[in-house]
């Protein structure tokens, strides 16, 4: 884009962050958005089966919101969040998700995060993690986003190459002022290619996605430092 047209979309995606943090907090307050979902049926086919399956989201629009909508009353799904957000938030999380089967894993130092995500796959749940921003762990891949070299976390695309689960794109992006939209897409791998290669292949398929949503949805990504290598 032009400078200008740069400088308004840049403002523009900043605005767009402030809505959907006070989105965020209406629902906690019990306000009620409309969503559609496309891609429905992927998620309820992997729902309907014994085995765990993960949920890939990332750090565009308002991914929160899918917990109220995208459930299912026959797998729990675990839920990675970030432990430094203070407590009042993480508790009414809770009690918003208490009723739809959801679980929230916080990521900890101490890395009993991993048992807990273990223990859900063995169970046949779902696990939903972000795989867009480096965390504790510096294991990465590296891939082209946008044209150009970022790093991603390993971890979430070594989990699912390593039971051999199916995984999922999720993204719910804002469509209007009480409007979202609900994205669901599978990320096909080869499970009998060399475990590096299906991690290189996971890591592709979900960039790709997350390219596609950036291109009908340009002011809605929120990695807000020096994202690039």
């Amino acid at each position: 884009m032009g400078p200008l047209k740069a400088f308004i979309k840049t403002y523009y995606n900043h605005c767009m962050f402030s809505q959907m943090v006070i989105d965020k907090f209406a629902m906690y307050a019990g306000k009620h958005f409309h969503f559609d979902i496309e891609g429905y049926e992927f998620f309820k086919e992997l729902a309907n089966q014994p085995d765990a399956f993960i949920q890939l989201s990332s750090h565009i629009g308002n991914y929160e919101t899918a917990g109220y909508t995208l459930v299912s009353d026959k797998k729990a799904i675990n839920a990675l969040v970030f432990f430094g957000e203070k407590q009042s938030v993480m508790e009414k999380r809770s009690e918003m998700f208490s009723d739809k089967n959801v679980r929230m894993i916080p990521i900890k130092d101490d890395m009993s995060h991993l048992f807990l995500i273990d223990n859900a796959i063995q169970k046949g749940e779902i696990v939903s993690m972000p795989a867009d921003r480096l965390f504790g762990s510096k294991k990465s891949v590296s891939v082209k986003l946008l044209g150009a070299d970022v790093s991603l976390p390993m971890g979430p695309f070594s989990v699912a190459t390593m039971h051999g689960l199916n995984v999922l794109s999720v993204n719910v992006m804002k469509c209007s002022t009480s409007g979202y939209k609900i994205y669901v897409r599978p990320i096909d791998y080869n499970k009998e290619a060399p475990r590096k290669k299906q991690i290189e292949q996971l890591a592709q398929g979900y960039v790709a996605e997350i390219e596609r949503m950036l291109s009908m949805y340009p002011t809605q990504w929120f990695n807000f430092y020096d994202y690039w290598n």
